[in-house]
């Protein structure tokens, strides 16, 4: 029964699953990368502040909403995104139609908009100086590039993740053909720490799951690489 539910979740991935997985991840990893680019931005635009007075600027616009606008920015950008590059299943197929759909849906002027709207309010509420606003805001464009250099940077970085999990899974597959299980496990380890550094793909998703599978199926049957016929059966979807 464990095989059978193994192979049905490898198989079966809910498109409404999907889509909620893939967009959380971006969400995250996109909020990284734009967290990071505003660091290098407010260095840039205030170069005589002090580390501690830099981390305070920062502290004040996230007090004043930037993560929650930048969030809403990333969300809105995959949504239009998706309508301008022709994504009509929900689900992104692959890193590069992600990419296209996150600069098409306008995630620049986006967050754009969310940094001139938190500079305001973070200046009249007296978080933050309205000198050092007015230096933040003369210097946008730094930030800007600074945000779009991280978020290309980010995309550039999962593709080629993406080549390394496609190299570690035929390697493991060449162990699995050798039955050379300690050549295995050092490839199953790759796959697992590279899976959380990439945007959720069906593609990737279920030939992970059933390596996954397969992968324990041999260590918990103390190395045994006598399968059944049901077990055959879900290697030979990896061929």
């Amino acid at each position: 029964m464990e095989i059978e539910n193994n192979i049905s979740l490898a198989n079966n991935l809910t498109e409404e699953n999907l889509v909620q997985e893939q967009n959380s991840f971006l969400e995250s990893s996109l909020g990284k990368a734009i967290n990071s680019a505003l660091d290098v931005g407010i260095r840039m635009v205030l170069p005589d502040f002090i580390e501690d007075g830099v981390v305070e600027v920062k502290d004040a616009l996230f007090e004043g909403g930037f993560k929650e606008g930048v969030n809403t920015a990333i969300n809105n950008a995959i949504d239009l995104g998706k309508s301008i590059v022709g994504i009509f299943t929900g689900n992104f197929d692959s890193i590069s139609q992600a990419r296209d759909a996150v600069k098409n849906g306008g995630i620049i002027d986006g967050i754009s908009g969310v940094l001139d709207t938190v500079l305001d309010k973070t200046s009249s509420s007296g978080l933050i100086s309205s000198n050092v606003a007015n230096l933040i805001s003369s210097g946008k464009d730094a930030i800007l590039n600074s945000v779009s250099n991280k978020i290309e940077d980010n995309f550039t970085n999962q593709l080629e993740e993406v080549e390394n999990l496609s190299a570690y899974e035929n390697n493991w597959k060449e162990s699995f053909n050798n039955q050379d299980f300690d050549g295995m496990q050092k490839e199953y380890e790759k796959i697992q720490e590279t899976l959380k550094e990439i945007m959720p793909l069906e593609s990737t998703i279920k030939e992970a799951r059933i390596i996954e599978n397969l992968h324990m199926l041999i260590k918990n049957n103390n190395k045994d690489f006598n399968l059944t016929n049901e077990q055959r059966e879900l290697a030979n979807l990896l061929s």
